[in-house]
């Protein structure tokens, strides 16, 4: 079975859909697609799909939408198959598993992720850059995003979204460490945007102005942040970003572009803005 949850909600067996169009029934599946190999227990099930007010009659609608999603299987399937829907969708102590042995979007990201994350650590910005662009690339939309959500999906769904925003940082970390600030400026702008209290966003769009020939943007940035951090928060910016602020101000040439640095015959020693997650 193929399934992919970084974007609308996709599951196939035999190039055959097998997402149900009723919503429950496609919480359930996708529920159960995100803990492949592993038993989703009833109560997490029920717990999705109704919270804190199940009607009384839930146990028995939740079987009613397992054996609708059997039928979808028993449709998909080649009828000479050995295994049959109860062994696709299978019924454990406790709860149901769904036996999945095909691409699966999530696993094939955390692995791309996890090695250009390591290559970056490593000061293979080329790898890493390589590494999770294509990691990222896999990501179609907001997860699940065709998915009515509930406590547990919106779990897994925050999960998601941040293991992407790490490797976005180190994404863009990368990029930045080869020289390329000018083609980040437009997206680094947007994603300041869209997280105003993310200090390593504005600090890598502060360090792309800056290589720009733009300090007076970047010190910009720099106090727009600080405004927002002690409105919304109290907080003052963080030591690290402090510090390249400082750099700014004093043009520091350790703050210059690689290939800058290097006809300038210096060399570039200031530490990585994005400490990629382990």
């Amino acid at each position: 079975m193929e399934v992919r949850v970084l974007g609308p909600f996709v599951a196939q067996l035999d190039h055959t859909s097998v997402v149900p169009s009723a919503a429950k029934p496609r919480q359930v599946l996708a529920l159960l697609a995100l803990h492949a190999g592993q038993v989703v227990t009833v109560s997490t099930l029920l717990d999705e799909l109704w919270g804190d007010a199940p009607p009384r009659t839930a146990p028995a609608t939740l079987q009613t939408y397992i054996t609708q999603l059997r039928r979808r299987l028993a449709t998909a399937l080649d009828p000479t198959a050995v295994r049959g829907p109860k062994d696709v969708l299978c019924t454990r102590y406790g709860g149901y598993a769904l036996d999945v042995t095909g691409a699966d979007d999530a696993t094939e990201f955390h692995r791309l992720s996890t090695a250009g994350q390591a290559a970056l650590r490593q000061g293979a910005a080329r790898e890493a850059s390589v590494l999770l662009h294509q990691a990222l690339a896999l990501w179609r939309g907001p997860a699940l995003a065709d998915v009515q959500i509930g406590r547990a999906l919106q779990v897994e769904t925050v999960r998601l979204e941040e293991t992407r925003l790490g490797a976005l940082d180190a994404r863009i970390e990368a990029d930045i460490q080869l020289g390329r600030h000018a083609a980040l400026l437009g997206e680094l702008t947007a994603l300041a945007a869209q997280h105003p209290l993310h200090e390593t966003v504005h600090a890598q769009l502060m360090l792309a102005l800056y290589r720009c020939g733009r300090p007076s943007h970047a010190l910009g940035v720099y106090q727009r942040l600080r405004q927002c951090l002690v409105r919304e928060l109290g907080l003052e910016p963080s030591t690290r970003l402090r510090r390249l602020h400082q750099a700014i101000l004093r043009a520091d040439p350790l703050l210059e572009s690689p290939d800058q640095a290097a006809a300038n015959g210096a060399e570039l020693r200031f530490a990585p803005l994005t400490p990629a997650p382990v």
